[in-house]
């Protein structure tokens, strides 16, 4: 049995869709984030050894990282979800896999990172000090990356129903939980129309549904 440790609020919410779109039966380990430090709870260690999410049991494997798991089981569940290989959509499958996460998450990651510097408790002589850091650190680089990478986004999905061209791929489900997050947090804007307009295309699909009220509270939705 496919066993999905599921943190809230975490990229394993695109697992539980993967797992719909292919129809397969799972069962569910929910785990809360602790409410002052927003971090994953120590009993994820049990699973595996850093106690992060997603990570999944299927059977005596255990698989962690979202591109590996969701990998993994559109090779062992799922193959209607892969292009043919040796083709130039496996190659771009493979890039939008591992773009999600290497290229851009990291830039969304320290844009919310240093957000938080500026409002986390601190002596009142420190705070113009680190607001003036984390302003100046946004302004000349993350605030750039981001915009380049949301430009060239948005520019594929102009010309491409799903990342892959008309049909839905796992490379889709990878690429979820930046750009909803993205939008959901106000990144992206009006101006990214593109963008937009797939997450609610995604969204509106009968698994990712499911999906969300099988995984319970998600923010980003």
């Amino acid at each position: 049995m496919l066993t999905v440790h599921h943190l809230n609020n975490s990229r394993s919410q695109r697992v539980l869709w993967m797992l719909e779109e292919l129809g397969l039966e799972y069962e569910i380990k929910h785990y809360q984030r602790d409410p002052k430090t927003m971090l994953a709870p120590a009993s994820l260690k049990a699973v595996h050894p850093l106690g992060k999410s997603p990570v999944v049991t299927d059977g005596e494997l255990t698989v962690a990282e979202s591109g590996a798991i969701i990998d993994y089981l559109a090779h062992q569940y799922g193959r209607d979800l892969l292009p043919e290989a040796g083709t130039q959509r496996w190659i771009d499958y493979t890039y939008w896999l591992h773009y999600a996460e290497g290229s851009l998450m990291p830039p969304l990651l320290l844009k919310l990172v240093f957000e938080k510097v500026k409002t986390n408790p601190m002596p009142f002589f420190v705070r113009p000090v680190a607001k003036g850091i984390a302003d100046k650190t946004n302004q000349i680089f993350i605030g750039p990356q981001i915009r380049n990478h949301l430009d060239f986004v948005e520019s594929h999905l102009k010309n491409n129903e799903w990342f892959l061209g008309d049909r839905l791929s796992a490379a889709d489900i990878q690429m979820s939980f930046p750009l909803e997050a993205s939008v959901a947090r106000g990144i992206v804007g009006d101006d990214r129309p593109a963008i937009r307009d797939y997450v609610r295309r995604y969204q509106s699909r009968p698994a990712y549904r499911r999906a969300l009220e099988k995984g319970g509270d998600y923010d980003f939705a």
